[in-house]
């Protein structure tokens, strides 16, 4: 293979804590490995900012040892936690970008996108360059906007970024999509195009970790002591703990004891939430590291998951499961549609209920093994570093024109 540019695009990156931080970090890993000699991958992403900011120093050039490919970290202001505040760090991120690769040669330009805009970039700077697309689909935005902005807001924007997101995506070579789920959406608006399916996976931090038995079973539970539940991740209208977490936690008032560790746009919601209710039995508390993380996750009886019950969630499938699965201990999980079948699926001793009915959810607690099962199967199946290869084997396909 001749030696080839590419131009890769994520809006976040490690020491960034999110899922598509963690996944363009093994895409670029997972393409590194790959490139002919005289190759370059150039990633650009922003400067840490989600849940890190001004807690690390991160340079904002680093090469990979390999020397072919090479990070740029842009510094973006994205004032408040809103849509307005995002959108207003996207368009200064987008501005950066195309200064930066004003006069640079690509042959391909890859995209990790979930609010479809890092994809309508990256669609303008491959018409700019000349060259060919990867679009990697990390959420159904146009479907979800509906249901996200309040009073008919988001249905009216929604036709106008239904137009960005088919000029985004019609002229890619390949679009690939996160989850299964967003197949019908896909496939009926975008029948001519090729897609694939290649998901989040388990970080290799947690990997490595089932691998050292970190994660086998400790001293058995009292039980007489309060079942100690965890929820790590996003505090958002998508995951909507507000609606669930303040009834079951007084529901559970001395039987379970509910650690929070994240951050987002619903936090506020939810304090709000436990202190006029006056729950007793939820800690919240900023995100950890991932060592740090992973000790939390040692440490509990129960992991806990929602999602709100806004329609479109039910084509999504939560990074959070493959971490989740990965530990062993038992999940209790108010999901539906895709992410329910899912579960039942692949997920031994996990429980689903439904989001935000408090009864549901108490049953489904009583239908879970209160001790840890290793999940060797679902680990080696749903490592991040075996689907990455596979998605960059593909990536590089399209250059060599084979997909």
């Amino acid at each position: 293979m001749s030696p080839v540019r590419i131009l890769l695009l994520g809006f976040y990156f490690p020491p960034d804590i999110s899922p598509g931080a963690f996944r363009a970090e093994a895409l670029l890993h997972a393409l590194d490995a790959r490139l002919p000699e005289g190759s370059e991958v150039h990633m650009v992403s922003t400067a840490p900012h989600r849940f890190t900011q001004g807690q690390v120093q991160v340079a904002k050039e680093e090469c990979l040892p390999s020397g072919k490919s090479r990070i740029t970290r842009l510094e973006i202001t994205q004032p408040g936690k809103g849509m307005a505040g995002q959108a207003m760090g996207f368009l200064g991120y987008g501005r950066q970008v195309a200064k930066l690769t004003r006069g640079e040669h690509y042959d391909l330009v890859v995209a990790t996108s979930s609010r479809l805009m890092t994809a309508v970039l990256a669609r303008w700077l491959a018409n700019r360059h000349g060259a060919k697309l990867y679009q990697d689909i990390r959420d159904n935005f146009v479907d979800n906007l509906p249901h996200v902005l309040p009073g008919g807001i988001g249905k009216a924007l929604a036709p106008f970024f239904g137009l960005l997101e088919r000029w985004a995506l019609c002229e890619a070579q390949r679009v690939n999509l996160v989850s299964r789920g967003f197949a019908p959406y896909f496939t009926s608006r975008y029948p001519l195009q090729h897609f694939s399916w290649h998901t989040n996976g388990i970080d290799l931090s947690f990997v490595h970790a089932v691998e050292q038995g970190i994660f086998l079973p400790g001293p058995e539970r009292r039980s007489d002591a309060p079942l100690k539940v965890l929820y790590a991740g996003n505090l958002g209208a998508g995951q909507g703990l507000e609606h669930i977490l303040p009834a079951l936690a007084k529901r559970l008032e001395g039987r379970a004891e509910f650690r929070i560790i994240g951050a987002g746009g619903g936090a506020d919601a939810l304090q709000q939430a436990l202190d006029t209710q006056r729950v007793s039995n939820v800690t919240l508390q900023p995100p950890i590291p991932r060592d740090a993380l992973i000790q939390a996750y040692r440490d509990t009886d129960v992991l806990f998951l929602h999602l709100n019950t806004l329609p479109s969630l039910d084509t999504v499938l939560p990074s959070k499961l493959f971490e989740y699965a990965a530990t062993g201990r038992p999940i209790w999980a108010g999901v539906a549609g895709f992410a329910g079948g899912f579960i039942e699926e692949e997920i031994d001793n996990a429980a689903v209920f439904l989001p935000a009915d408090v009864e549901s959810a108490v049953a489904a607690l009583g239908r879970l093994a209160l001790s840890s099962r290793p999940r060797s199967r679902f680990v080696a199946r749903w490592r991040r570093d075996r689907i990455m290869e596979e998605m960059a084997d593909e990536v590089l396909a399209v250059v060599k024109n084979e997909a």
